[in-house]
């Protein structure tokens, strides 16, 4: 995908928060931790000041520049592509989850964005690369909107329905090495017509018969 020498990896075919797995940077290919780790924190597992487990697998677009975790990264300019054949997010049209899946209608990968950090456990010395997912607000979008639980209480408008951020080829340069003013200029909310998309299972047999 990206026309560069693989290293060592060794990630699952599907990761999931915490778990291993690959992004892309102006300096090459990493195998990271999906989940950002606080500055300053002793442990890999991301927590909150009072010790609860935090979630910081996904950074909003619009806090990202001042949310403690993130905002150091993002100011350095520490912005990472990651790839994937396609990603879950969940559907409640029917009153309960059903998992979708979302590929590229034209068959190619995804590159998400995303930013990174590098931490180092101060007991063993062990370097752990890390990452989150970028996501953005998708009211209003015909397919996007459709994912993820809506508030009863709140107009389509309102819901602050979430995406992640696909970034397109001819945009990388600028994502990875651009200032923060040009990297935002190259997000996007990507047309309907550009995902394949729907129940999981019938995404992923689709993907198979086509492979065969």
């Amino acid at each position: 995908m990206f026309r560069i020498e693989l290293p060592p990896l060794s990630y699952g075919q599907t990761v999931g928060p915490l778990d291993r797995g690959p992004f892309y940077t102006r300096d090459g290919l990493f195998e990271g931790q999906w989940g950002m780790i606080p500055p300053g924190s002793e442990t890999n597992v991301p927590k909150t000041k009072e010790g609860k487990r935090m979630s910081t697998n996904n950074a909003r677009l619009e806090r990202v520049h001042q949310a403690w975790t993130y905002r150091f990264a993002w100011q350095k300019g520490q912005r990472c592509l990651i790839p994937a054949e396609n990603f879950d997010e969940p559907n409640w049209e029917s009153g309960k989850n059903v998992w979708w899946t979302l590929a590229q209608a034209s068959g190619e990968p995804w590159a998400l964005a995303g930013i990174y950090g590098v931490w180092t456990d101060k007991q063993t010395g062990e370097v752990l690369h890390h990452y989150s997912m970028l996501t953005q607000n998708c009211d209003g979008h015909p397919l996007l909107a459709r994912l993820h639980k809506s508030d009863p209480q709140l107009p389509p408008s309102q819901q602050d329905k979430r995406t992640l951020i696909p970034i397109a080829p001819a945009d990388w340069e600028t994502w990875l090495t651009g200032s923060v003013d040009q990297a935002r200029e190259v997000i996007r909310l990507w047309p309907e017509d550009a995902f394949r998309a729907g129940p999981r299972s019938e995404i992923l047999s689709a993907s198979n018969s086509e492979a065969v």
